[in-house]
């Protein structure tokens, strides 16, 4: 079930909402809990017992790692290593399995070996995330940052909270416990909820859609039939198209989340001001970056080690953070390439940017990004070259087919001009400023301010709902992952 559909949105939330506000306190996880099932369920209705599995594998555990007493270190250590296990093995068998045998009968075939045989296994939604969810869990339970959580009813809403369930943000269970087990609604919480997700939706129908049509057409043609300057169109789509695409479902999970009592961090801080890639790393999906960070990079050394090692363990988190996002030699590539000029900069070449002037620095992160995303929206290694190569005129078109113009509708033109913008800290300025000046504002002028903002959002989601019901085009790019 996707946010941006009819029945997610004049269906599921609107009843899931009456019937938890309903509810007595003491029942509201239980209807949030089997709202969430229902959600995941409805489109993975077998592979609901694989999250069932997790839930109870990560509960077990959870409470045998809390269990032992500090000076059973080595133990607890064998213990969170096997839940840990349980989880990675359950992520590499529906995630990975294809792709790892696909690699070994390849090699298989160098040396006229008769190929491993394995049907195509499915990819149940949002495994990457509620995986990271759950082994988070069970390193801060070992780490003594939280206490295992005794009662399974809490865990597994933990774990399957349907608002980020299969987008994410990441959610840290120390960071939602106590709203778990008690949690206060406010008119005020709801309705800012409320206004985020409009938000969210506006992004992804009518920002994310209109140039991720553009982006899949040009991206599905054959490079032979394509100009430089309409790779480059597609590039630039594609750039817009994943970024509000899923900020825009963060938006909506974190919105939904405070409709029901819950405050998720945020996830994306404006990643295409950044003037370096470790700054835009510390801005593009955030609740992963971090999640890498604490459990992966620090444990392994950080920055406390030798300047190869530091860049060895640079070169492991994200290989394996290009490999999180699929199972495919281009999203490692993707991966390594952000790898790779965080160790340049580290190694010298940010001191080289400072000097720069300040719209050298964006130019140089944006361009090395958007370079990034080829690999990232290409379906092979082999299409990504060939994309690269039209986009930086070393190929040529045999037929000149199309023009830019061709690809470029008055609503598309419209979304990449306010894509544009909104990919720009200014709407955040000004709700600031407007947030500050209320609190001297008179009565009048208070009311104006918000009735202007609920007219607003009222026009985003009547063009929101506009577009859903006269579009057949409403992808979900993290699918994928």
């Amino acid at each position: 079930m996707v946010f941006s559909t009819p029945f997610f949105l004049f269906g599921f939330l609107p009843v899931v909402l009456v019937v938890y506000y309903c509810a007595p306190g003491k029942i509201k996880n239980i209807v949030l809990l089997t709202a969430s099932l229902v959600f995941y369920a409805w489109g993975e209705v077998f592979y609901v017992l694989i999250m069932i599995v997790s839930i109870l594998s990560n509960y077990l555990f959870g409470r045998w790692v809390d269990s032992w007493k500090n000076n059973d270190n080595s133990r607890k250590k064998i213990i969170l290593g096997l839940g840990v296990s349980i989880n990675l093995c359950l992520l590499c068998t529906f995630k990975y399995a294809n792709f790892a045998v696909g690699n070994i009968n390849y090699v298989l075939g160098q040396v006229n070996i008769d190929p491993i045989i394995l049907q195509p296994v499915h990819l149940p939604l949002g495994i990457s995330f509620f995986t990271f969810q759950a082994i988070s869990y069970l390193v801060d339970v070992y780490r003594k940052k939280t206490s295992a959580q005794r009662n399974i009813l809490h865990l597994a809403l933990y774990i399957s909270l349907f608002p980020q369930l299969i987008a994410g943000p990441i959610v840290r269970y120390h960071q939602i416990a106590k709203k778990i087990i008690q949690r206060t609604h406010t008119i005020s919480m709801t309705a800012t909820g409320i206004y985020r997700f409009i938000y969210g939706l506006s992004k992804k129908m009518l920002i994310a859609n209109p140039v991720g049509e553009i982006a899949d057409t040009i991206f599905n043609l054959p490079a032979s039939e394509l100009s430089g300057s309409i790779a480059w169109a597609g590039a630039i789509c594609y750039t817009l198209q994943i970024y509000f695409d899923f900020s825009g479902y963060s938006d909506m999970a974190i919105g939904i989340g405070r409709m029901f009592g819950f405050k998720f961090l945020e996830n994306f801080n404006y990643p295409y001001i950044s003037r370096s890639l470790q700054e835009f790393w510390q801005r593009w999906h955030i609740s992963l970056s971090t999640w890498f960070r604490d459990y992966l990079y620090i444990p392994l050394g950080g920055n406390r080690v030798s300047t190869g090692r530091l860049y060895l363990n640079l070169f492991i988190v994200f290989s394996l953070c290009g490999l999180w996002h699929g199972a495919s030699w281009n999203f490692v590539i993707w991966g390594l390439i952000h790898g790779l000029f965080l160790i340049l900069e580290r190694s010298g070449l940010s001191v080289l940017l400072e000097r720069l002037w300040r719209p050298m620095q964006h130019i140089y992160t944006l361009f090395v990004v958007l370079v990034a995303w080829v690999f990232f929206r290409s379906d092979t290694l082999a299409a990504a070259l060939e994309y690269l190569k039209t986009m930086f005129g070393f190929t040529r078109p045999l037929v000149q087919i199309y023009t830019i113009e061709y690809f470029l509708s008055t609503e598309a033109i419209l979304a990449i001009l306010f894509g544009t913008i909104l990919a720009m800290p200014i709407y955040t300025r000004l709700t600031q400023k407007t947030g500050a000046s209320t609190k001297s504002m008179i009565f009048g002028n208070l009311v104006l301010c918000h009735c202007t903002k609920f007219f607003i959002s009222l026009i985003l989601l009547f063009l929101s709902i506009l577009k859903i019901s006269s579009s057949t085009y409403n992808p979900f790019i993290y699918f994928r992952f």
